[in-house]
């Protein structure tokens, strides 16, 4: 790995000499196991090579939310991050996808986030609630394009990430954080997972892994109002945005000379003790290195929210049954856990309104990325004729089978007859993933539009043999739109 000298200016010369001249304090005797088991992981994450499955899981998850990045740029939160990182780009350090802007790296992690989680295109871990690929992805690739890192350590760094961030939130506990107390996990587990992802890409060592999860913990927010955001810019801020540029500037204070304190997850006042005094701290570590988080990672089917992907798997496969026109169709009735439903009960955009959806499904046999964020479309007479069919009935039992997102999706025809579907496993998550081939044509369908062709080609091959590229910084080049 390369180290090259930091351009922000915030690290000027001046303060990093600065930094170097602080005496770095002994080591302290009280750090628990689990600090120390967690921090000499991640310290030794960027060298360590990935097994075979973790290996090309990592590659198609970076893969997914480099397409989420992409195709967010046409829509108002993408707009939006490539606004904020044009305005932001003096230092010329870090791409930002789908654009022509080069910026900081804190400025770009932060656009590229935002613009993964533009809509509902990225991953998804089920275990965790949480949304990995869109945080980590982009502050592993900020990170390592400032020190000029390999294809082969970011992927580590990108696996790493999906490791700690989704440990953190299911370390605090899911119901605890989500219902009890309105914390969100999915700016929880970004915020971890961001931070150790640039970390590994930084080159930090045992002792600053240690001072990073310090400062990640002090950066640790985000509540759930996130589901009244009509306009999905304060989510992607959360869900995405926010955990990166924490996570990103938590690896940059410590890899500039920033010390703290060396085990916040012990001791008085430690980050366990004030989001969760009855979390079990084993959990951080249960299984690492044996079991990669990466590999329990959804990839979508469907760029709509995800209680609407366990409904359209449904709905396509009563068609694949019984082909029908949508004209045949007398009723569709749809049940989901009654908290998903509360998400996707008629609300205002597209590709999450699981009664828009459902009408679109019925027309086009299809829901395409251009369909769920057709927002006009949602006043079509054609849309609305068929939307009025749709029934969606909150189930208190399939609630109880969180977080597998179940679906029954019942439809009545016009000649009387009825077919009934039940998907207990959606069509691309760990226990019904999509092929290399399903994934690879999810990716060239959302990025060819605006990256063109060729180009889109040639990020899918880059990407799909990262362990042989000799920089990150080759990306450039292929993510900027053409």
């Amino acid at each position: 790995m390369k180290s090259n000298d930091l351009t922000r200016r915030s690290f000027t010369a001046g303060a990093v000499a600065a930094a170097i001249a602080i005496p770095l304090r002994a080591a302290s005797a009280s750090v628990s196991p689990t600090m120390t088991k967690l921090s000499s992981y991640m310290s030794e994450a960027g060298g360590r090579a990935l097994p075979e499955e973790a290996l090309e899981h990592t590659k198609r998850h970076i893969l997914d939310t480099f397409a989420a990045m992409v195709s967010g740029s046409d829509l108002a939160p993408g707009r939006f991050a490539i606004h904020f990182a044009r305005e932001h780009s003096t230092e010329k350090v870090a791409t930002v996808a789908a654009s022509d802007v080069v910026c900081g790296a804190i400025e770009a992690a932060f656009s590229n986030a935002m613009l993964a989680h533009s809509d509902e295109t990225d991953d998804s871990h089920a275990p965790s609630e949480s949304h990995p690929g869109a945080s980590v992805v982009p502050s592993a690739l900020a990170t390592g394009e400032q020190f000029n890192i390999s294809g082969a350590r970011f992927l580590r760094a990108v696996a790493l990430g999906y490791d700690v961030g989704t440990r953190v939130a299911m370390t605090v506990g899911i119901g605890g954080s989500q219902t009890a107390t309105h914390i969100s996990t999915h700016a929880l587990s970004g915020n971890f997972g961001s931070a150790a992802a640039a970390g590994s890409a930084a080159g930090l060592n045992e002792r600053q892994m240690q001072w990073l999860v310090d400062y990640a913990s002090q950066q640790a927010s985000g509540i759930k109002t996130w589901q009244r955001d009509t306009e999905h810019i304060e989510k992607a801020f959360l869900f995405a945005g926010m955990p990166a540029r924490n996570g990103i500037t938590a690896a940059l204070l410590v890899q500039a000379g920033a010390t703290g304190v060396d085990d916040v997850l012990s001791g008085p006042d430690n980050f366990l003790v004030d989001y969760a005094p009855q979390a079990d701290p084993s959990k951080l570590i249960e299984k690492l290195g044996e079991r990669y988080e990466v590999t329990r990672t959804n990839i979508k089917k469907w760029t709509v929210g995800s209680p609407i992907q366990a409904p359209l798997d449904a709905l396509e496969n009563i068609r694949k049954r019984h082909p029908f026109e949508a004209d045949q169709v007398k009723t569709v009735t749809v049940r989901v856990a009654a908290s998903e439903a509360s998400i996707v009960n008629n609300r205002e955009m597209p590709d999450i309104c699981l009664q828009h959806m459902i009408a679109v499904m019925l027309l086009d046999k299809t829901a395409s990325f251009k369909a769920a964020h057709d927002k006009p479309r949602m006043q079509d007479a054609a849309v609305l004729k068929q939307r009025a069919k749709v029934e969606l009935m909150p189930d208190a039992e399939l609630e109880h089978q969180l977080p597998a997102r179940v679906a029954i999706v019942e439809v009545k025809f016009t000649d009387g007859s009825t077919l009934t579907d039940m998907v207990k496993a959606v069509r691309g998550t760990a226990e019904n993933p999509m092929s290399h081939e399903e994934v690879v044509d999810k990716c060239r369908d959302l990025m060819s539009p605006v990256l063109g062709a060729d180009r889109c080609d040639q990020l899918i091959q880059t990407t799909m043999s990262l362990e042989k590229l000799q920089s990150v910084r080759d990306f450039r080049a292929l993510l900027q739109r053409a």
